[in-house]
């Protein structure tokens, strides 16, 4: 707890707060939006004309933790601060904030907020997170396959040996049989193991890659609706075009999958600045989305989509997620998913540099 430290202005009752980058909300001692300053209105998407003389609860919502920090400033004249405060408006995305409380002595105010986003602040945190866990995953996935590959060619080896020497055909389908799981559990392996193969950089047009993967889903799904949403504005990206043809495959084709091939798919692309990748700052990145409307990913399998081995579809081997994760994390990017019944929508962050 600390002492107010906002000043108020003295040209005019509100002028030096139009000035503050960020977000300002006074209100009286009913908790009643007196003023709104450009930063605010900017972050909360409103105007302060559609919000003046409402309750802050229009606002807000109800966030824990923020009721208890107003009744406090107002009764002890101390500041007090909300933590990581979740404010959901209707038609806009979540917002993670803190947000400081201060009394202030001003006719017909009684309280200063002051509102700090620390969305970029959870997402360097979260993405930190999972790269540790993919990495550890990945290393132990590794590992095992290198185990399993060699007694796997030894019981294929035997099996060979053995259907030579069988006359009955009854007992050499058994062999056959073995031979044909062993190949199967082998391809897995090597799947498991493609994720470490060097990577071939060259200059290419993300879309001429969407255009390719669009094909190819349509050719196993033909009842399937692809639809086109591209910004054709977007410069070239240095990229393996093997490696994101495979990786945004995995993720369409799983969406197709989901919908049993009958629903739509959109093929999003749109520019992004001042984004943060692996800990480092990018003036442009390439946002591409793959959204379907289909029924949603399990709650129960949300967190660990990504991770090996995980599937939400009976029969599925868990691979081509994790394959999409390592290949773009190659590349320096990221995938974040975000699902609901209707609507799943996975976002790939690649960064865009500069040509050398």
């Amino acid at each position: 707890m600390t002492r107010p430290t906002h000043p108020l202005v003295t040209t005019g009752p509100f002028a030096g707060l139009e000035l503050l980058s960020s977000a300002v909300v006074l209100v009286d001692a009913g908790l009643i939006v007196r003023y709104l300053n450009p930063g605010a209105e900017n972050l909360f998407a409103i105007s302060q004309r559609k919000l003046l003389g409402q309750p802050l609860a229009r606002l807000l919502g109800d966030p824990p933790g923020l009721a208890a920090a107003l009744h406090n400033a107002l009764h002890s004249s101390w500041s007090y601060t909300g933590q990581d405060l979740r404010i959901q408006r209707p038609g806009s995305d979540v917002l993670h904030l803190d947000c400081t409380v201060s009394p202030i002595e001003a006719e017909g105010v009684a309280l200063l907020l002051e509102f700090r986003p620390i969305d970029a602040q959870l997402r360097v945190a979260r993405e930190e997170q999972l790269l540790q866990q993919q990495q550890a995953n990945r290393e132990l996935i590794r590992n095992l396959a290198h185990e399993i590959k060699n007694p796997l060619g030894g019981i294929r080896g035997s099996a060979q040996l053995l259907e030579r020497e069988l006359t009955d055909p009854l007992l050499r389908e058994y062999t056959e049989v073995i031979i044909a799981e062993a190949d199967r559990l082998q391809d897995l392996m090597n799947r498991l193991l493609t994720s470490h193969c060097m990577m071939r950089p060259g200059q290419l047009n993300i879309h001429d890659v969407l255009e390719r993967v669009r094909r190819l889903i349509l050719a196993e799904f033909p009842e399937l609706s692809v639809r086109r949403d591209y910004d054709t504005s977007l410069p070239e990206l240095t990229a393996d075009r093997e490696q994101l043809i495979q990786a945004i495959l995995n993720i369409a084709r799983n969406a197709a999958q989901a919908l049993d091939g009958r629903g739509e798919i959109c093929l999003r692309t749109r520019i992004a600045r001042q984004v943060t990748l692996a800990k480092r700052r990018f003036k442009l990145a390439l946002e591409l989305q793959v959204i379907d409307n289909g029924p949603g990913i399990p709650e129960e399998i949300c967190d660990k989509i990504f991770y090996p081995l995980v599937s939400g579809r009976e029969g599925g081997s868990g691979l081509g997620l994790s394959l999409a994760q390592s290949f773009i994390e190659q590349h320096q990017g990221m995938i974040e998913v975000d699902s609901r019944p209707g609507r799943t929508c996975f976002t790939i962050l690649l960064p865009i540099t500069e040509r050398v």
